[in-house]
């Protein structure tokens, strides 16, 4: 599989990443052997970038990815994880996760961007995932945090970078307003774009691509479905959009766009993965794969051809 550099750290990834959120039981249970099952048939299709955070099922998708990679070598992979989110016991337990997760709420968790809450974070996850290191840490969802974010998890992140503890640092979240100031304020390498560049959704050509290409730093594309509306070959109402239901308006966006795709002989979803890497500064698009079914459709759907000339018909 085709490989791309973030900017200025010698770090490659592979076009498809493994967004694992959905092996930490995103909305439903997911069978241990299953998951283990969703990343050997991804590592055999030639995907070597494995993202993850304490927050995908309390960190559960993290114990899972990490006894499925367990005996690979690890300098044939890329791994990911996050920090802003402590995982402590919860006292107060109902049974359940309230955060989307189907998985007890025997832990809880807890925001800390501070220094010794990055550490702690990193050293959870490294203990979880069975590994020494972590190539790419990023801060996750600091949307309320900026100011202990900026002043105390990064700074806390580029002297690991700087001692050769990580590879690359930045950050992940669903707005990118907020994404370009990391990327211009602070000493991010790379950051995780959520939902915000898509066929649907081109907001940040406004603010974080253009701050990419200004300061010389990567992108992370994730989202690229939009929570589903642009997952199957025909968009239909009760469809997701940025995890509710799809108003009449995309839905019927979204419609259109697939007949363009048609015209051109490719499909809404081949187009949704490819569009994001017409931007330079995009690096890798990770998909969250459940099953070995789902990791063979999105490879699939990478591997399609999409004309050129679509991208001009869809301006």
């Amino acid at each position: 599989m085709n490989r791309r550099t973030i900017a200025n750290t010698g770090l490659a990834l592979t076009d498809l990443g493994f967004g694992s959120s959905v092996i930490g039981n995103l909305y439903r249970p997911v069978a241990d052997e299953e998951a283990q099952a969703a990343v050997v048939a991804a590592w055999d299709a030639g995907v070597r970038y494995f993202d993850t955070a304490p927050h995908y099922g309390l960190g559960l998708a993290e114990r899972r990815l990490g006894a499925a990679l367990r005996g690979r070598p690890r300098d044939q992979y890329t791994l990911s994880s996050k920090v802003g989110r402590l995982l402590v016991p919860n006292e107060a337990p109902t049974g359940q996760d309230s955060d989307g997760f189907a998985v007890p709420d025997t832990l809880r968790r807890q925001w800390d961007f501070s220094r010794d809450g990055v550490l702690r974070s990193i050293e959870g996850s490294l203990e979880r995932l069975g590994t020494d290191r972590l190539d790419i840490v990023f801060v996750h969802d600091p949307d309320e945090h900026w100011k202990q974010a900026a002043e105390e998890a990064m700074p806390t992140l580029a002297a690991l970078r700087d001692e050769g503890v990580v590879g690359a640092i930045g950050a992940g979240m669903n707005q990118s307003a907020m994404l370009a100031r990391f990327l211009r304020e602070t000493a991010a390498d790379v950051v995780m774009l959520a939902g915000r560049y898509t066929l649907l959704d081109q907001r940040a050509l406004d603010d974080v691509l253009p701050a990419a290409l200004e300061h010389g730093k990567s992108v992370v594309a994730v989202g690229v479905f939009n929570s589903g509306l642009l997952a199957r070959d025909r968009p239909a109402a009760g469809m997701k959009y940025d995890y509710q239901d799809a108003p009449a308006h995309l839905v019927a966006r979204a419609q259109e766009i697939a007949d363009v795709c048609e015209e051109h002989g490719t499909t809404l979803p081949a187009a949704a993965i490819a569009f994001p890497f017409t931007h330079p500064a995009v690096v890798n698009v990770s998909l969250g794969m459940r099953t070995p079914e789902q990791v063979a459709r999105n490879v699939d759907l990478y591997r399609k051809q999409v004309p050129e000339g679509l991208w001009a018909d869809l301006r």
